[in-house]
């Protein structure tokens, strides 16, 4: 019976602890809960003080949407309100592709100048031509529009037709150019040959970038006349803001065999991530440096980490931005959407680059191009003289005419690379040490044996 008695005594002790427990908790659940609804009430005072006192009639709509953008915008710099115009010029740049004409545009003292027109697209196929100048879109002028609203006048539906006003220096009167709009595909990938190093230039990270890494590295390498030709390649990254996760995965995928590229943390632990390589190397094991700067960030971040981490490649060039946060774009009523930073990102070695960047294995600086005095260029011209020069001298008749031609290309070559480095002394850098890094992993064999001693 005692022991009932303790039992049940115990449990009244336990029951009064958790009560005086609890209660402190759910009458604190209550003030906070109150208290944000005295917070909601007060925004409905002022949102009606403004709707009735403001000296002009205020648009509603504006006015919500500008309260829902302060309050995300207030999380941090990248969470913010997108309203549907914003959301639809978003979907289109991650998808990087939409319905228009192929012409890159920009704006000359209030009107539309044509920078260039892209290969095989509707406006190349009707001659329409760089310098041109697009006055008016179906007979409405373009005149006092910006040039996004100029440039959703000439995006429409695959297929629909569209007439654009043209006027050309050289002709005397503006003409029209009737066209069909069709499918364009933004490039996010560009690549070419310098030397023997490959060269791609990675812009953004929407939704074509990793079949157009794939589509340039293949065209690159038959330029170059096979891998086996290939001392390396330099992954330009500078400049790029960033872009789709999904796609800076498949780009750090491309050049890794195994390993993490990235893990993902948000709020609660069940909504952490890890991402890992698939076994495949597009580049063959071949030497990769990766460029960046300053203005590299975010998805461009996650490769650059994922490489270097894993020693796949050497990072050249500035510390990068320093965006170590991924945003969720969540769609919401009236067609709209909020983009929510949801997670940070974290490189395979577990570090953060929050407000950090990525500091560069090689720290080279992009020097600024100053003009050459006209007594720099004199001294230049006397620096550049040679043996070859200077009258009467030796001719050399060891070489032959292949050996010659040979020597001559090299000549060319090494003045190529040295334009280059005064154009882009980061890219230039990242060449060389391509080039120090392809000899130092050439096989012994092939090294000419010194001479016996005897």
């Amino acid at each position: 019976m005692r022991k009932f008695v303790m039992a049940a005594l115990g449990g009244t002790v336990a029951g009064v602890l958790i009560s005086t427990q609890v209660a402190p908790l759910l009458a604190q659940d209550a003030a906070k809960s109150a208290s944000v609804y005295e917070q909601l009430d007060l925004f409905g005072d002022v949102f009606e003080r403004i709707r009735q006192d403001y000296v002009e009639a205020p648009d509603s709509k504006k006015l919500i949407e500008a309260a829902i953008n302060g309050m995300l915008s207030s999380l941090d710099p990248h969470s913010s309100y997108m309203p549907p115009d914003d959301y639809d010029n978003m979907k289109v740049q991650t998808r990087g592709s939409f319905g228009g004409l192929g012409i890159e545009v920009t704006q000359e003292d209030g009107v539309v100048k044509v920078v260039s027109p892209m290969d095989g697209t509707p406006a190349a196929q009707a001659g329409i031509q760089s310098g041109d100048y697009i006055t008016q879109v179906n007979g409405e002028s373009l005149m006092g529009l910006s040039l996004d609203q100029a440039v959703d006048k000439m995006r429409g539906p695959v297929g629909s037709e569209i007439t654009v006003t043209i006027a050309r220096k050289g002709t005397q009167d503006p003409f029209d150019v009737t066209m069909t709009r069709d499918t364009i595909k933004l490039t996010a990938v560009k690549g070419r040959v310098e030397g023997k190093t490959v060269v791609l230039q990675i812009t953004t990270f929407n939704d074509q970038t990793f079949p157009n890494l794939q589509e340039q590295l293949k065209k690159a390498v038959a330029d170059a006349g096979g891998m086996e030709k290939v001392d390396g390649i330099v992954l330009d990254l500078r400049n790029n803001p960033g872009g789709l996760l999904t796609q800076a995965i498949a780009v750090s995928d491309a050049f890794l065999d195994k390993g993490e590229i990235v893990s993902t943390r948000g709020r609660a632990p069940e909504d952490s991530e890890r991402m890992n390589a698939t076994p495949g190397d597009l580049a063959e094991g071949k030497p990769i440096v990766v460029l960046i700067n300053g203005g590299s960030a975010s998805a461009s971040e996650i490769v650059t980490g994922a490489l270097q981490d894993h020693h796949r490649a050497i990072v050249v060039g500035t510390k990068s931005f320093g965006k170590g946060s991924v945003q969720t774009v969540i769609p919401i009523k009236g067609e709209g959407a909020m983009r929510l930073t949801t997670a940070r990102y974290y490189t395979p070695s577990g570090r953060s680059i929050q407000a950090l960047g990525i500091a560069p294995d090689i720290v080279v600086q992009q020097p600024e191009a100053a003009p050459a005095s006209e007594e720099d260029q004199e001294k230049d011209a006397v620096k550049t003289r040679s043996e070859a020069d200077l009258r009467g001298i030796l001719s050399n008749n060891s070489m032959t005419e292949e050996e010659k031609k040979q020597y001559k290309e090299d000549q060319e070559k090494a003045e190529a690379a040295a334009k280059l480095r005064q154009d882009d002394y980061q890219l230039a850098y990242a060449i060389d040490i391509i080039k120090g890094m392809s000899v130092l992993g050439k096989d012994s064999a092939d090294t000419p044996a010194a001479p016996e001693k005897k």
